[in-house]
């Protein structure tokens, strides 16, 4: 992993940073993950006219489209669009049961596609897998090639991420971080806490 991003890690598990503090070095890693996005999108080669004559150059091949995981993807999103401005932006929201940890479907909002898009699906926390393979299987369900799907996270439990690469051999996976296990209560240990209640304040 870049330096960068470890620093950026560590400040985020840290337990006493304020609200500010979390929000700030979220965006900041956001911003890290969705550099490194770039590098996993296909590309076709172009020629651009300069002030001076013409170069050689790339651009992106597929049209972007940006699926965050409600509520706590949303965390990434800015930084996504920064990038990608011209992205669509697609809503999965999915709510865990705290005693079951199972994931139920409660919105579903992503636009047409033609299969031709590159999905770049966005969850902070990968736990138990659940609702990330919840989200897998609606895009899939709609014809997209798990070929043109990567999957942004921050932090992922072995488990979690076994699950999901398991179910979808096809996907692209960047994770910041991958932490050994679970909790009872299917929290990622060490973990960061509940990510969605740091950054909006709902802890």
């Amino acid at each position: 992993m870049h330096a960068l991003m470890q620093t950026l890690i560590t400040q985020l598990r840290r337990k006493e940073l304020t609200r500010a503090q979390f929000r700030y070095y979220a965006h900041q890693l956001a911003q890290c993950l969705a550099q490194q996005a770039v590098d996993h999108l296909k590309t076709t080669p172009v020629t651009v006219a300069t002030p001076f004559g013409k170069a050689d150059g790339i651009a992106l091949q597929q049209p972007v489209v940006l699926v965050p995981i409600l509520r706590s993807g949303l965390a990434l999103l800015p930084a996504f669009v920064e990038l990608f401005p011209d992205a669509g932006i697609g809503c999965v929201g999915l709510r865990r049961d705290e005693k079951t940890a199972i994931a139920t479907l409660y919105y579903n909002n992503i636009p047409k596609l033609s299969g031709d898009e590159q999905i770049i699906m966005l969850d902070p926390m990968i736990a138990t897998g659940g609702s990330s393979c919840a989200t897998l299987e609606i895009l899939t369900k709609q014809g997209v090639a798990q070929r043109n799907i990567l999957f942004v996270a921050v932090i992922a439990a072995q488990q979690g991420l076994d699950v999901v690469k398991k179910a979808f051999t096809g996907i692209t996976t960047i994770v910041a971080a991958v932490d050994k296990e679970l909790n009872p209560k299917k929290f990622i240990v060490p973990g960061l806490g509940d990510f969605g209640d740091r950054y909006f304040g709902t802890e």
